[in-house]
């Protein structure tokens, strides 16, 4: 009988995870690593969500209390990274005059909307079957199949035997994401949770509180469709820990990319209004995710509703974005610095390879690279869908998320499902699969006019 390994839980895999989430976030960890490593325990999987063999009943115990170790240490940074809604605005000097949400222009018309949801698809389709992959393993895979740089969807089509062998697709993925499988959008978190936002603010409305995330969470979302720093806070809610404990109490993902990926609705429902988006964005990421983790869905939040109104590129939509993040946080550090490359690099691979290196020793989940590179991709690609989709792929890193929001956001600008290439939209036929039961098999199109129903009630 094969033994369950329940990735992103295990106690033994998290406290690898925390040591280097302390170090990261300014805590001084190296007696409790020094404890860890003197018992035999193991290092954090570098890529997958659990070691192969389970620990010892000892060394799973000495995990547990080691995490809780770890959780009480304070932190350098925290004085300058909180995760308080007034404590964040204390620190953002320019943070944006709340303004109500525009009706006009983009944010009045549904077909931008099923632009943005449309764009968020193929982004996350594009990154689908690269997931997990080096960034060496991407640029060859490519480059054999004719697709260098990037312009379209991945194929296994030309690509050699000995390469595919070499870096297997995401094994989740392939069937459904590759070009030559292609056949509506398949299941993904990154569509799942802006599914269940949609449903969140047609149950709660804008007011909706982190205890109505976490109740609809339970009601609607498969615990077996959550990951990292979800399924941490899940497990968490399932143990009688309330939010904002969620966040905390052994989740060593609390700034990884989870919260990011949640944010979109927020942004399009408020168009024109980047501080009440970044707000309810805040409501949302505090089940989940702190300091960082929240600021990245802030800001995303905030940059989708400047875009909603279609009257600023995506340069100022960028910077408006960055006034709802704490300017001496690592998140506002890593997005000036790809701010700065994007502008003064014109090869994006090098761009790439410069960011890979200033975060080598972040996970490739981790929240800070991320946002650097979707930041840097949206910027390098001036407004263009195709190129800020395929650059935030080409970037390695969770490519599936990075081209869901960077496509999200492109779309946006673009303004119309008539603005984006056919051979991107085309494949997936208007209809999207969803384990969130109200959705499944629902079309862009009537994603987008729900969406722009709760932009009324905002």
């Amino acid at each position: 009988m094969t033994a369950l390994r329940l990735t992103w839980v295990q106690p033994e895999d998290l406290l690898g995870h925390e040591l280097q989430q302390a170090a990261q976030d300014g805590r001084a960890p190296a007696a409790i690593a020094t404890r860890w490593k003197n018992a035999g325990g193991p290092p954090a999987p570098l890529r997958a969500g659990a070691s192969p063999q389970p620990a010892s009943r000892y060394l799973r115990l000495l995990a547990e209390d080691l995490l809780d170790e770890l959780e009480d240490l304070p932190s350098r940074s925290a004085h300058r990274e909180p995760t308080e809604l007034d404590r964040i605005k204390a620190l953002c000097p320019d943070w944006p005059t709340a303004r109500g949400s525009a009706v006009g222009g983009a944010a009045g018309d549904p077909a931008a909307l099923e632009a943005a949801w449309l764009g968020r698809a193929v982004g996350c389709l594009l990154g689908k079957p690269v997931e997990k992959l080096p960034l060496t393993a991407i640029r060859q895979l490519a480059q054999t199949a004719g697709n260098w740089p990037l312009n379209t969807y991945f194929t296994a089509r030309g690509v050699p035997d000995d390469l595919l062998s070499a870096h297997p697709w995401n094994r989740r993925s392939a069937h459904t994401s590759l070009a030559e499988n292609i056949d509506g959008m398949p299941e993904d978190d990154d569509l799942n949770y802006p599914l269940l936002n949609l449903l969140l603010l047609q149950r709660h409305g804008p007011g909706f509180t982190t205890t109505d995330v976490a109740a609809l969470w339970l009601d609607e979302l498969p615990a077996g469709r959550t990951f990292t720093a979800e399924r941490v806070a899940y497990r968490n809610l399932l143990s009688g820990i309330e939010p904002p404990r969620t966040a905390r109490h052994r989740n060593p993902f609390r700034e990884w990319i989870g919260a990011l990926i949640r944010a979109d609705v927020h942004g399009w429902t408020h168009p024109g209004d980047p501080a009440a988006a970044a707000e309810q964005a805040h409501r949302d990421a505090t089940l989940t995710h702190t300091a960082n983790g929240v600021y990245a869905a802030m800001f995303v939040a905030a940059v989708i509703a400047e875009a909603a109104t279609g009257a600023h590129d995506i340069h100022h939509c960028l910077r408006t974005g960055l006034t709802v993040v704490p300017e001496r946080s690592r998140l506002a550090e890593a997005i000036r610095h790809a701010l700065r490359l994007a502008a003064e690099e014109r090869d994006f691979d090098r761009i790439v390879d410069a960011l890979h290196t200033t975060y080598a020793d972040h996970h490739w989940v981790h929240v800070l690279p991320n946002t650097a590179l979707l930041t840097a991709a949206l910027t390098h690609a001036d407004g263009d869908f195709t190129a800020s989709v395929c650059r935030a792929v080409s970037g390695g890193w969770d490519t599936d998320s990075n081209g869901a929001t960077a496509g999200s956001i492109a779309g946006l600008l673009a303004g119309s499902p008539r603005a984006l290439p056919d051979r991107w939209t085309a494949p997936l036929k208007n209809r999207l699969a969803t384990s969130v039961a109200d959705f499944d098999g629902i079309g862009f199109d009537a994603l987008a006019h729900l969406t722009h129903r709760e932009i009324r009630r905002s």
